[in-house]
């Protein structure tokens, strides 16, 4: 009877134990993102830990999944967008937003990295944003390494490099898009956010490349260093999965030892630094071209600089769909030498939210973009409003079925 009875309790703990694996197996399954197939699991917390932030409105709330067909059926989940910003980059920084803000579908979440002294600039700014609920940011000190600090600091343009460090430091973000204070999106953030979807089992970023007319093309005539591709690419979009970024081992020139983003960034600017004239951009066009295999490369209307008009349109894809984000570099937004991408700027950045989009943006832009044609960009000024246009149709098409 006794040992009927030992039996009978070890069958029980038995029983138990198996109920709590099948219940933890349970939460655990719970937890992993959907869709399968390889896909990593989106962090929650879009806060780096123990870094001094300033969390606005938009503080509250989960970080989004780096998967655009994942969103479609999960409409809180965010989208994340980060920004650098120094000097007198605040007016253009929050056009920039302002740009993301009107057509994106999905909330979005700003990651700004920004100089202590705008902080409270871009907080009295920001909080006056409509669309609660839709939009939320985080502020951030500009960091460095401490050990590098003062190098990094340098390079390039102030502040430049501190897009190399992100993956270090949004160390709970999965996907990231990275943009250059001076882009504006006139289509919505989601659809170059559905290139995430796109990348194969290899990729962790997406840029586009910085020529398409190899014969005036900066890095195949004059660069000092390897390159990625055939004209070299353009960082001032960057889709990143950071998510494999940060586990990746990079080939590199310098061992034989593959190396992870954290190890080689300070040995390449060590080796490199004498023959680089565009900073970061410069190093990871070093780091693609010694692994080719890791980059999606998007066509040039998502990233539409003024190398793509002022000698003639060379960028096919806009000639076709129009142009999806303009990059006004070389400060085109704020003289007269393009006149063209200063207009598209001015209508932006004047909008007002709110207003009728055809009547307060699109009509004014095109009458000034027609005073444009004495150029070469104003020539094609028709690709500048072309997907404007219909991404202002589509917008008021939501509108109407109540999305």
């Amino acid at each position: 009877m006794r040992r009927f009875a030992r039996v009978a309790l070890l069958c029980l703990g038995c029983a138990v134990c198996s109920l709590l694996y099948g219940l933890s197996q349970l939460a655990l399954s719970l937890e992993q993102e959907p869709g399968g197939g390889g896909r990593e699991r989106q962090a929650r917390d879009p806060a780096t830990p123990g870094a001094r932030q300033q969390a606005g409105s938009a503080g509250r709330g989960e970080a989004g999944t780096g998967r655009y067909d994942y969103m479609k059926t999960h409409p809180s989940e965010k989208m994340h967008l980060a920004v650098v910003a120094c000097g007198e980059r605040l007016e253009e920084t929050v056009t920039m937003l302002r740009s993301a803000i009107i057509f994106s579908i999905k909330p979005l979440h700003f990651h700004i990295f920004a100089e202590d002294q705008l902080h409270e600039s871009f907080k009295d700014i920001l909080e006056e944003f409509p669309y609660e609920g839709k939009v939320n940011y985080t502020l951030y000190p500009i960091t460095f390494p401490s050990e590098s600090a003062a190098e990094w600091k340098k390079l390039f343009k102030p502040c430049a490099s501190q897009r190399l460090f992100l993956p270090l430091i949004l160390k709970n973000v999965d996907s990231l898009l990275y943009v250059d204070t001076d882009i504006l999106f006139l289509r919505p953030v989601d659809d170059i956010w559905s290139f995430l979807g796109k990348f194969n089992s290899t990729q962790i970023a997406a840029m586009a490349p910085e020529h398409e007319e190899p014969r005036i093309g900066w890095y195949n005539r004059f660069a000092r260093h390897p390159y990625y591709g055939v004209t070299g690419i353009n960082s001032g979009v960057m889709l990143m999965n950071m998510t494999r970024i940060r586990r990746k081992y990079f080939k590199n020139d310098m061992t034989p030892v593959r190396l992870q983003w954290g190890e080689i960034l300070m040995p390449l600017l060590k080796k490199y630094k004498l023959n680089i004239t565009w900073g970061d951009q410069d190093l990871l066009n070093i780091m693609f071209f010694h692994n080719p295999e890791s980059l999606y490369v998007f066509p040039c209307q998502w990233n539409y600089r003024p190398d793509h008009c002022i000698y003639g349109s060379n960028c096919k894809a806009a000639e076709e769909g129009g142009i999806f984000i303009l990059h006004g570099n070389r400060g085109v937004y704020h003289d007269d030498k393009q006149p063209t991408f200063r207009a598209v700027y001015e209508a932006i950045k004047n909008y007002s939210f709110g207003d009728d989009l055809v009547h307060s943006l699109l009509q004014p832009l095109e009458r000034e973009l027609q005073k444009t044609t004495h150029t070469y960009c104003g020539r094609v000024y028709k690709v500048f409003i072309k997907q404007l246009t219909k991404s202002i149709r589509d917008l008021y098409a939501r509108r109407s079925k109540g999305r």
